[in-house]
């Protein structure tokens, strides 16, 4: 078992992180009005992407040093501007006296998640097996069809609101990253997204939905390895996922290698 100390959390964070800077550096340039942003601080990055989105909150921070209150001021005041509350990831390696100032200052618990990891390299089979599927990558002009699919497989089968699809399609669209598609007898049945962050040399995955009446198939469990493969031939030598725990997601990366590092907590003002 290998050990996870706080500089391979470091790491193992930017797979939440990095994914939330790109998708604002795509809004930024695709719905200017939004008014999307990002800035580093204390080591990490805080995010905004719009009001309602899952997509927007400070990760990283405090890994490379103590946080002040005036860190923490600017912080709220970075999302307060924006009209939306404060929102900050925590998990056991975040300092203690961070956890005190949030506590102090009443911020409370909105989620848990785990955090899964596994090594991956060339050398590894990456068996796809799903048969009667047809697999490939989701070429650039099918970001729309892509975030139709990934949206009704989240919302078992219901048609897609704009308003949902729009909310997703820039994670299809950012630099490196890696969206699939999966087909049964000629009808779309899946899609699913992932980044590579090269910097960390790490993949991120996220964004994977089957259509109801084609789950069952081994469908997920493919799109893992598809992209991990994919991954490992990038240079990567980590895979990341983050799910809530007990839910199908994380028995899946578990059936393929992946193991539990540590659970963390988004915690709101």
């Amino acid at each position: 078992m290998e050990f996870v100390d706080k500089a391979f959390a470091r790491r193992l964070e930017a797979a939440e992180e990095m994914p939330q800077v790109h998708i604002a550096h795509a809004l930024q340039k695709q719905r200017p009005e939004l008014g999307a942003e990002e800035e580093e601080i204390c080591g990490g990055h805080m995010v905004f992407t719009e009001p309602n989105s899952p997509v927007g909150r400070t990760v990283g921070m405090g890994f490379d040093g103590p946080v002040s209150p005036s860190d923490l001021d600017r912080m709220e005041e970075f999302y307060r501007s924006r009209g939306v509350p404060a929102q900050i990831d925590v998990c056991p390696y975040t300092s203690l006296e961070l956890v005190a100032q949030l506590k102090e200052r009443g911020y409370r618990l909105a989620e848990f998640n785990q955090v899964l990891y596994r090594r991956i390299s060339t050398g590894d089979p990456f068996p796809v097996a799903a048969n009667g599927v047809e697999f490939r990558p989701a070429r650039s002009d099918e970001a729309e069809l892509w975030g139709d699919v990934v949206g009704r497989g989240f919302r078992d089968g219901q048609p897609c609101p704009p308003e949902f699809r729009q909310m997703i399609v820039p994670s299809f669209q950012v630099p490196h990253a890696i969206p699939f598609l999966a087909f049964v007898d000629g009808q779309l049945a899946a899609g699913a997204g992932g980044l590579i962050i090269p910097e960390r040399r790490l993949l991120a995955l996220a964004g994977a939905a089957t259509l109801p009446e084609f789950r069952g198939r081994g469908i997920q469990t493919a799109f893992l390895q598809l992209r991990m493969k994919l991954a490992a031939e990038a240079g990567c030598d980590v895979a990341v996922t983050v799910t809530q725990g007990g839910t199908t997601s994380q028995h899946n990366a578990e059936r393929v290698g992946f193991k539990v590092a540590y659970s963390k907590a988004t915690l709101i003002l």
